[in-house]
């Protein structure tokens, strides 16, 4: 069985937000996951990391903690302070990976001061492609991580596999492209309602996200990152996770 982790954001951002990460520890661990993913978009105010930390390791959970940072700002520069920020809370928090998009980089973007930073970094950062133009798109990506091979950084890789249908991009190409990159796989459907595209839970006989799965190493670290809802919400992960590890 796969590891599976259960994004935060599963549950709604009213509901973390009201309740915390802390009230899901129990649940996601009861449910048969081994990690939480940590967003922090949805903190409502500052956080006891320290304390969110020793709760996951009671209960036997390890973490990723996403920001909703960019790795070079709209200048096309790298964002040291953001990410450094970022990078302290994932340690505070203990986390196995550190999550952040693209952003804005280009040719004329400071690659070096990127890698730099990374050398001395204690979290692996992955990159996710996100739902922006500028972060989300297959060309940008796939030249950023050709550029950090070539400068003798091995650059790892959440793969988002519904991020891809914002862009117009083919789930399948995206995989075939960038396959050797990814540590770590953020699974949901995606659907069309009334004219905007919107999250929504995988199926076990759909063959697609399976067949995106089959591109990466067996036993890849996954993630639910779709909707679960219902009036058993551990029973509903549970489900889900059981599901999602068998692949």
């Amino acid at each position: 069985m796969s590891p599976v982790l259960v994004a935060a954001s599963a549950y709604g951002a009213d509901l973390v937000r009201r309740v915390g990460h802390g009230d899901l520890v129990q649940m996601v661990a009861a449910a048969g996951a081994s990690g939480l993913e940590i967003r922090r978009e949805l903190f409502d105010g500052p956080q006891d990391l320290a304390a969110l930390r020793e709760l996951l390791n009671q209960h036997k959970l390890f973490s990723v903690y996403s920001a909703p940072f960019e790795l070079f700002g709209a200048d096309g520069r790298f964002d040291r302070e953001q990410i450094a920020l970022a990078m302290g809370e994932a340690e505070e928090v203990g986390a196995r990976f550190l999550k952040v998009s693209l952003g804005h980089f280009s040719a004329a973007s400071d690659l070096q001061s990127l890698l730099r930073f990374l050398s001395h970094s204690p979290i692996e950062v992955l990159l996710e492609n996100d739902q922006t133009p500028q972060g989300g798109r297959l060309e940008p990506i796939v030249s950023f991580l050709a550029l950090c091979t070539g400068n003798g950084y091995a650059f790892g890789m959440t793969f988002d596999m519904g991020n891809w249908h914002w862009q117009g991009v083919d789930p399948e190409v995206a995989a075939r492209s960038l396959a050797p990159h990814v540590r770590y796989v953020h699974c949901k459907g995606v659907q069309e309602h009334k004219g905007k595209l919107r999250a929504v839970p995988l199926q076990a006989q759909d063959s697609h996200w399976q067949a995106l799965i089959a591109h990466f190493p067996g036993g890849i670290l996954r993630a639910i990152e779709f909707p679960l809802v219902g009036s058993d919400l551990e029973e509903t992960t549970r489900r889900h996770v059981a599901m999602l590890a068998a692949v």
